[in-house]
């Protein structure tokens, strides 16, 4: 069992509840020693004074805030004198409707559990009121020698409350000032825009996060693994040349037929340069065969989730770490020993 990062008292209004916060998440990337080439000698970063090139002690080693012209010394035990108190409680200062923090306030989540069974009600009261209200509650607290800004909220699902800390206001940069060429207000037809929103009707898809993997952190780990055993690993393909710019209306069309055309018809989806050159429908292609070399055919077609969600009906096991082919791969082994069967 996780131990506490911190443990105080939640209040609102007149109520107090003995809470722990707990990390909710893990950082799985792959670390690195520096070592020298050729030999097994470690890399160290020491403190070096850049004008003398001489090391220095960490007792010796102030603080400086350039101004410009000079530097402000402070010393390391006058930022503790300033520094403000470990909080006892969370506050909640007010509740505020969800859907206007705006995601990029967002910033870490911890875990909020009850810090006893006997307050298992109280939370468990709290927890269901937020989610039938939508409702976030906005305190601030201290914690390791900085003030957070946080919101509480519930995950309905799991029946548990979490706490997101939040960047401050004024951490926020102005996209306007930092994304080049945005285009403001642009008049898009009625026909366009139905377009792209059946575009992303064909490609709705349910939020599976297990689904989705770090591929390059498994291909990281191959590579150890391989050079470990004394063998080799082939290269990543080069990614592909973006395409060149196409009609907007055309471009769409074909990708909703694209999107389509696995999952919903029969028809072979037409290329955009194939409907420009004879502004014809492509015909329909033929009935496919059928048999293992179909079904292997119609399962690559798929995406990545929706595979994810017919391995999970069939009750492939290690299905979270395949990748595409290793799941379609899988469903077709385990179609063909039901036939079999």
């Amino acid at each position: 069992m996780a131990r506490p990062v911190w443990t105080g008292v939640l209040g609102f209004g007149l109520v107090s509840l003995p809470v722990g916060l707990y990390t909710a998440t893990d950082s799985h990337t792959i670390h690195f020693h520096q070592l020298q080439r050729g030999t097994a000698d470690r890399i160290r970063n020491r403190r070096v004074n850049e004008r003398t090139g001489d090391e220095v002690d960490l007792a010796d080693i102030v603080k400086g805030y350039d101004t410009g012209g000079e530097y402000v010394i402070v010393e390391p035990q006058e930022l503790d004198e300033i520094a403000p108190g470990r909080s006892r409680s969370i506050d909640v200062a007010g509740f505020v409707d969800l859907d206007t923090v705006d995601p990029v306030f967002f910033d870490k989540t911890y875990f909020l559990g009850p810090r006893g069974a006997q307050y298992g009600k109280p939370y468990a009261l709290l927890e269901r009121a937020l989610a039938e209200s939508n409702k976030a509650g906005i305190a601030t607290f201290v914690m390791r020698g900085r003030e957070y800004l946080v919101a509480l909220k519930a995950e309905e699902a799991e029946g548990l409350l979490t706490l997101h800390t939040l960047h401050w206001a004024d951490e926020l940069r102005d996209p306007h000032a930092e994304v080049p060429d945005l285009p403001g207000k642009v008049e898009a037809t009625a026909a366009e825009v139905k377009m792209a929103m059946q575009l992303i009707d064909a490609l709705a898809m349910e939020w599976e996060p297990k689904a989705f993997h770090d591929s390059f952190r498994e291909k990281v780990e191959a590579l150890v693994k391989a050079k470990a055993a004394g063998e080799t690993v082939e290269k990543a393909e080069p990614a592909a040349d973006p395409t060149g710019a196409v009609d907007l209306m055309e471009a769409l069309r074909a990708s909703v037929e694209r999107a389509r055309s696995p999952k919903n018809t029969g028809e072979m989806a037409a290329s955009p340069g194939a409907r420009a050159a004879g502004g014809k429908k492509a015909p329909a292609a033929k009935k496919r065969a059928s048999g293992p070399a179909a079904k292997g055919r119609e399962l690559a077609a798929l995406t990545k989730a929706e595979l994810y969600e017919k391995a999970a009906a069939a009750g492939i096991p290690g299905r979270s770490s395949m990748n595409h082919d290793q799941l379609a791969d899988a469903l077709a082994h385990t179609g063909r020993a039901r036939r079999k069967a």
